[in-house]
């Protein structure tokens, strides 16, 4: 999930083939044909890559995206299932190979041009221009909350439609009737006038002969029959019996198992390695991978006993004797600095900030500071690699299949088509398995010998050599009407990655400059659930509870005199405001806190009462979320997904920090790095505000509401701002008196 932007995507286009230069359409047509070897099994009829029908009436939907959680295979069927009219209970999945027909087109086609429409004679082309280019850059994403308001609308429900299409325009052509006469239903075709019926299995492979339409009809939200509600998920019942294959299960004949132990300090070579040790029973090899070592045994905890008694030497370079503290130091240094030059890239500029704070009576200022964060994905990371001569087999969970192809290709220097990958379920992805470190690791293991190897990395390595959330830091102020309303607002945040919308404020303030700077990093950067929206919405949603409490007026009311001319924002604010009971009262030591953000197309507002008791001891009770995301595909998976984004979000609020000592990452397990756990976990309340705006993204949204909503809800209670994260760094006693 690298940064995608309009000029990348069309620097990429142009080198694909020149289409956008020379003018050429590319028209991907109907690539039926191209995967049938891939997916289609005797007798089936491949309608379009997206799906195929089998005589027994069978509608197979085939996805482009990984499971981790989040039931993207059922929404993603669910809104193919819709416009065919298919029997729900005849429809299935299967996840799309890792090969570049299955490149996704309609999620870059999302990411730069959103869901906007194009007129139906450029509409092949366009498809044609964004498939070149995908392809090229071996994109098949799982992230950026992008299934099902990108792969879903422009893919799985085109596909359906088209499909439906077709089998109509077969059946009267069968029949000898205008296709306005023909009803589609639970998979039948039916002619009322003359009584005949007939399935889609029986009409399939003539149907499957047709050209497939490009810009198809489409449902209203009115004509939905399963969109909108809450089909179980096919991942869950394998999930709970304990059948689910996840990437750690794979056990493939003749395997043997391998972990590693990298160096502590980033970009740090080995030197040297004993390698005696290879004669210790169960111990098969020792591999030197330059920047780690790896041991080849029998078993995992033969490797990783052996591992741990090796005798490795690492380099010193210019980052060991680095700590948390120089870091900071050299962030705040090089902000400074490019402030005092003016060398800061602008996000955002409107009106005129600088007249405004040259005169104004009352300022506000606050500095904000967010921590290294790593994934910490339940699944420890973990890849299978047999390599077999000219060719390889890759066992792995990745939401990036397509790019786990590519790489391992690469490295072994080989021909991509040589390389088949096995994608399992993830246990957990966030960002963290978009990247293909791991899979290259395994790769260069796995060529040393000549059976399949499982690498394994330990939760200490996982820690460690993750690509982490940047540690952040964001310095704002804002001038006050006498009204106590903004009239200007000024950002300097440091690292811009993506969505780049997500600095963006709604708030209606006249005069706007939002600029950032890059300072250089020693530490890896890797996409974080979602990506920098989880470090603005808590600088934007905190500074704006400031300002509303510098004016002494209601935090919920101000944020919705700000949003006077957005209806949904509107809409959302007043929802949570009810379904929080926001100006109900509540115990001693108890308060609550309101935070709202937009992101990847939905807009979730969250309410947390929290309890700050005599000892400074901290409990989040209750977090109500309301959540406005379009259209709802699955509500029941939706609200799954709002739950796990507040878990998530509130395990890196309260306790959530990597720290840098001596170039190297000081956590290593889940007890100095923990997560919130069922004891600690808030009664979680969602509500969602389905409207017939185009589906907003689940899996991201819920997360950077949560934090500010929390330490809001801390200020309420005790009058302690929280300017910097996690919260177990304050001292929350010194303020709170004895209740009377």
């Amino acid at each position: 999930m690298k940064k995608w932007t309009r000029r990348a995507f069309i620097g990429a286009g142009v080198l694909a083939g020149g289409t956008l230069v020379l003018g050429i359409a590319i028209r991907p047509g109907n690539r039926a044909s191209k995967v049938a070897g891939y997916m289609a099994n005797e007798g089936e009829a491949m309608m379009n890559i997206w799906l195929k029908i089998a005589p027994d009436d069978t509608v197979t939907a085939i996805i482009p995206h990984a499971e981790m959680g989040q039931g993207v295979h059922t929404a993603l069927a669910m809104m193919l299932a819709e416009e065919m009219d298919a029997d729900w209970s005849k429809v299935k999945f299967e996840e799309a190979p890792a090969v570049k027909e299955y490149a996704n087109y309609a999620v870059a086609k999302g990411f730069i041009a959103g869901n906007a429409e194009f007129p139906k004679f450029l509409d092949q082309t366009i498809d044609g221009v964004f498939l070149t280019a995908v392809k090229s850059m071996n994109f098949q994403i799982t992230g950026g909350s992008a299934s099902v308001r990108f792969t879903g609308q422009q893919a799985m429900r085109v596909a359906g439609a088209a499909a439906k299409a077709m089998l109509v325009q077969a059946t009267a052509e069968k029949w000898g009737v205008p296709t306005g006469e023909l009803s589609v239903k639970n998979s039948l075709i039916t002619h009322s006038a003359s009584k005949k019926s007939i399935t889609f299995g029986e009409i399939a492979p003539e149907a499957a002969k047709f050209k497939v339409p490009s810009k198809p009809k489409l449902k209203s939200a009115e004509e939905f029959t399963l969109i909108g509600t809450s089909k179980p998920r096919f991942d869950i019942p394998a999930k709970v019996t304990g059948a689910a294959i996840f990437g750690i299960d794979v056990d493939i004949p003749g395997m043997k198992y391998a972990t590693v132990a990298a160096s502590p300090v980033f970009g740090s070579k080995v030197l040297s390695v004993d390698t005696s040790i290879e004669s210790k029973e169960g111990v098969i090899k020792i591999v030197n991978l330059g920047n780690a070592v790896a041991v080849i045994a029998d078993g995992y905890w033969q490797a990783k006993t052996a591992l741990n008694s090796l005798e490795v030497s690492f380099e010193i370079n210019e980052k060991n004797g680095s700590s948390q503290a120089d870091i900071v130091a050299g962030y705040k240094a090089e902000m400074d600095q490019a402030l005092k030059e003016d060398n800061l890239e602008t996000h955002l500029k409107s009106g005129d900030v600088h007249p405004v704070f040259g005169k104004a009576s009352q300022v506000v200022e606050a500095e904000y500071q967010v921590p290294f964060l790593a994934h910490a994905t339940m699944e420890p990371m973990n890849c299978t690699v047999w390599v077999k001569g000219g060719e390889a087999e890759v066992w792995c969970g990745s939401q990036n299949p397509l790019g786990v192809a590519a790489a391992v290709a690469e490295e072994l220097q080989i021909d991509q088509e040589k390389v088949i990958v096995h994608n399992q379920l993830l246990g957990g992805g966030f960002g963290r398995r978009s990247e293909t470190d791991v899979i290259l690791q395994a790769t260069r293991i796995a060529k040393e010998v000549d059976f399949p190897v499982k690498l394994i990395w330990s939760r200490e390595e996982d820690i460690q050599h993750d690509v982490y959330r940047e540690l952040g830091i964001s310095r704002m102020k804002a001038v006050l009407d006498d009204s106590g309303y903004p009239l200007a607002y000024q950002s300097q945040f440091i690292f811009r990655h993506h969505p780049p919308e997500a600095a963006d404020i709604p708030y209606e303030v006249p005069n706007q400059l939002i600029r950032y700077s890059s300072p250089s990093s020693l530490v890896p950067w890797g996409n974080w659930r979602s990506v920098d929206h989880s470090t603005h919405g808590f600088y934007s949603e905190s500074f704006i509870d400031e300002l509303a409490h510098t004016a002494k007026m209601d935090p919920l009311a101000y944020r919705k005199k700000l949003t006077a001319s957005n209806p949904r924002f509107q809409r959302v604010l007043d929802a949570v405001a009810e379904k929080s009971n926001w100006t109900s009262p509540l115990p001693p030591n108890w308060g609550r806190g309101v935070a709202i953000h937009h992101s990847f197309g939905s807009i979730v507002a969250e309410v947390a009462e929290v309890e700050v008791d005599q000892s400074g001891k901290l409990k989040v009770h209750r977090v109500v979320c309301v959540a406005d995301p379009g259209i709802v595909v699955n509500p029941d998976g939706f609200i799954a997904q709002m739950e796990s984004g507040i878990i998530y979000g509130l395990s890196a609020a309260m306790s959530g920090e990597i720290t840098i000592e001596n170039g190297a990452v000081v956590q290593g397990n889940f007890h100095d790095y923990p997560v919130t756990r069922m004891a600690d976990a808030p009664k979680i309340e969602t509500h969602i505000l389905a409207s017939d705006n185009p589906p907003g993204g689940a899996g991201e949204p819920s997360t950077p509401v949560i934090a500010p909503a929390v330490t809001n809800a801390i200020f309420a209670a005790t009058g302690i701002r929280i300017r910097a994260l996690p919260i177990s760094k304050t001292d929350l006693n010194i303020s709170i008196q004895p209740s009377t």
